[in-house]
C-alpha cells in the first residue's frame, strides 16, 4: 500500500497561501515580528523543519534582548491607548477578528499540521475551539468586566507550543477584549506561521498585539521581569515555570503560571470495562501532548486482569502516522489518534527514557513498533513513537512521577484506598485525575483527596471552555485561576485588595 502527501496540502502550498493573505507578515525566505502595530523584518530566523516528515519549514526570527524590550516598551502604549476604547467597539473589532480566522479556518488548521504535527481533526479542533470560545466571550464580556477596568501593563503570555490557537490566541483575544494589550512569545517549537497569520488578521482590525520570537533567556528580562507588563501568563514545564514563578514573587506581578503535573487515572472496584476500553484510546489522542493528558493508571490489583484485558484492546487500536498521508487523492484526510512528537530530540529522549526504565526493572506491558504506522515511502520518521506502556516505572526513573509528554503509559498496581491515593498523589499536584469506580459516592470520598485541580468520575476531564473554570493544585499552578469569567477577572482590576482565586505563594482560594 503506497501512500502519498494529499494534493493540495503541502507545506510549499500552505505557506503560498500564506503569502497571499497576509502579505504584510510573511516573505518568500521569512515571516515578520509584530510590535507596535507594524510587521518589523528583523530577528534571525533559525532553521526549523516539520515534525511529520522533516519538511523544511519557517523558522521563528530571534530578537535580541534589547529588540524585545523595545516591543514591549511599544506595547504598552498600544495598552495605554486601547484602554480607552468603549468596550462596544472592542467586541466589534473582536467579532471582525473571529470573522477573518472562520474565513481561513482551513490553512490555520494546515499551519498546524504542518508545525506541530497534529492530525487533521485536532487541528481543526484546536482552531474551531479558539474562535467559538471567543464568540462567547464576546457575548458575555459585559457583566465580566462590570466594575472592572484593565490592567497597568499589557499581559505577557509565554506558552507551550501544543495548542497555538485554543490556548495561546484564545488568551489574547479575551484580554485584549478586557481592555488590555496583549504581548506573546512564539513557542520555539512550532505554531509560528500559524499564530504570524492569526495576528495579522488580528491587527488589521487595530487589536493591540504583540508577537515576538527569542530564546527564553534572551526574552524573559523583557517578558517576564519589565516594568511595562501588568501580568505574566504562563503555560509550560515546571522547570522553565519555576524560573518565571520566582521573578514574579519578586516583583509582586499578577501571574498565570500553568505547569505540567501527572494526571493519573484510578480504577477501583469497577466493572463497566467496555466504557473504560473506549476511554483508554482517546487518551492517546495527540500522542498525550497536552496538559490534560492522563498518563499513569493507578489500577486495584484484584482488577488488573480485566483491566489489562481491556488496555490491550484499546491500545492496539491507537491509529497514528503522517497526518496528511493518502492513497488516493481524493480520499479524505486520515483520521489518526496522533503524528510525530513534537520533534526526533523528544522521540528520542523518550524512548531512551522507556529502556532506561525496563532496565532497571520496570515490565513491558506493551510496546508498538513504529511499522505500525501510516507513512509515506521512504519517509523520514524520526519523530514518531508508537504507544509503550510499563508495569510498575522504578523510583529511579523520571515516567515514575512525572509526565512525559509523549504516547508512553505506566501503570502502578494497589492494593488499598491508602496505596490508591498516594499512586494518584505522585507529582505533588496535577491539573485532573478521574476514578473509575461503580459506586459514585466512593468515587468521589476518595476524589476528595487526590491533589487535582478537577476530578473526573467514570470520565476524563479537560480544560473545558466558556463557563468552565480551570487550574492547578500543589506544583502544577501558581497565581490566578482561569476559565469562564475567572479568565477575565485574572487581567482586570477589581476593587482594592481583591482576593482572586488562585494557587498563590500566600494563599490558595478556591472559586466559590
Amino acid at each position: 500500500m503506497g501512500y502519498m502527501i494529499k494534493p493540495g496540502t503541502s507545506w510549499d502550498n500552505a505557506y503560498t497561501r500564506c503569502l497571499a493573505v497576509a502579505p504584510e507578515a510573511f516573505d518568500d525566505d521569512r515571516v515578520s515580528n509584530l510590535w507596535g502595530g507594524r510587521w518589523h523584518r528583523n530577528g534571525d530566523p533559525v532553521p526549523a523543519t516539520s515534525p511529520i516528515d522533516g519538511t523544511p519549514i519557517a523558522g521563528p526570527p530571534m530578537l535580541s534582548a534589547d529588540q524585545a524590550a523595545a516591543a514591549v516598551r511599544a506595547s504598552l502604549d498600544r495598552h495605554r491607548e486601547w484602554g480607552q476604547v468603549p468596550l462596544a467597539d472592542r467586541k466589534a473589532r473582536v467579532s471582525a477578528v473571529l470573522d477573518a480566522l472562520t474565513e481561513h479556518r482551513d490553512l490555520l488548521s494546515l499551519l498546524l499540521v504542518w508545525e506541530i504535527g497534529k492530525p487533521w481533526r485536532l487541528a481543526t479542533a484546536d482552531v474551531d475551539r479558539a474562535i467559538d470560545g471567543v464568540r462567547w466571550y464576546v457575548e458575555e464580556i459585559d457583566r465580566m468586566v462590570e466594575g472592572r477596568g484593565p490592567l497597568d501593563g499589557p499581559v505577557s503570555n509565554i506558552a507551550s507550543w501544543n495548542y497555538p490557537m485554543s490556548v495561546l490566541m484564545h488568551a489574547m483575544l479575551v484580554q485584549v477584549l478586557a481592555g488590555n494589550a496583549a504581548i506573546a512569545k512564539t513557542p520555539t517549537d512550532g505554531g509560528l506561521a500559524c499564530l504570524t497569520l492569526a495576528s495579522a488578521l488580528a491587527v488589521r482590525e487595530g487589536l493591540p498585539i504583540t508577537l515576538v520570537s527569542g530564546a527564553g533567556r534572551e526574552l524573559s528580562a523583557a517578558l517576564v521581569r519589565a516594568p511595562e507588563v501588568g501580568c505574566v501568563s504562563f503555560v509550560g514545564g515546571r522547570d522553565a515555570g519555576a524560573q518565571v514563578a520566582a521573578a514574579v514573587a519578586d516583583l509582586g506581578k499578577r501571574h498565570v503560571l500553568e505547569q505540567e503535573g501527572l494526571n493519573t487515572w484510578g480504577v477501583w472496584e469497577y466493572a463497566d470495562w467496555d466504557l473504560l476500553g473506549r476511554q483508554i484510546r482517546k487518551t492517546f489522542d495527540y500522542a498525550k501532548q497536552r496538559c490534560t493528558a492522563y498518563p499513569r493508571f493507578v489500577v486495584q490489583r484484584s482488577l488488573f486482569d480485566r483491566f489489562l484485558e481491556t488496555y490491550l484492546a484499546a491500545v492496539k487500536e491507537v491509529r497514528f502516522g503522517h497526518p496528511l498521508a493518502v492513497e488516493n487523492s481524493e480520499d479524505p484526510l486520515p483520521d489518526l489518534d496522533f503524528g510525530p512528537l513534537i520533534n526526533d530530540a523528544k522521540a528520542k529522549e523518550l524512548g531512551d527514557l522507556v529502556d532506561e526504565a525496563i532496565t532497571k526493572g520496570g515490565v513491558p506491558l506493551y510496546r508498538g513498533s513504529r511499522s505500525d504506522g501510516r507513512f509515506l515511502p521512504g519517509q523520514d520518521t524520526s519523530a514518531y513513537l508508537a504507544p509503550v506502556t510499563i508495569l510498575a516505572p522504578p523510583p529511579s526513573s523520571p515516567l515514575h512521577h512525572a509526565e512525559p509528554f509523549g504516547p508512553v503509559d505506566t501503570v502502578v498496581l494497589v492494593d488499598t484506598e491508602a496505596e490508591l491515593l498516594a499512586a494518584m498523589n505522585a507529582s505533588n499536584g496535577a491539573l485532573v485525575a478521574t476514578i473509575s469506580c461503580d459506586d459514585e459516592a466512593t468515587a468521589r470520598r476518595l476524589g476528595s483527596h487526590v491533589r487535582a485541580f478537577k476530578l473526573g468520575v467514570n470520565g476524563a476531564r479537560s480544560r473545558g471552555d466558556r463557563e468552565e473554570i480551570f487550574g492547578g493544585l500543589g506544583a502544577s499552578w501558581h497565581g490566578a485561576f482561569v476559565g469562564g469569567e475567572l479568565l477575565v477577572r485574572a487581567v482586570t482590576e477589581g476593587a482594592p485588595g481583591e482576593r482572586l482565586p488562585g494557587n498563590f505563594l500566600t494563599y490558595t482560594l478556591q472559586p466559590s
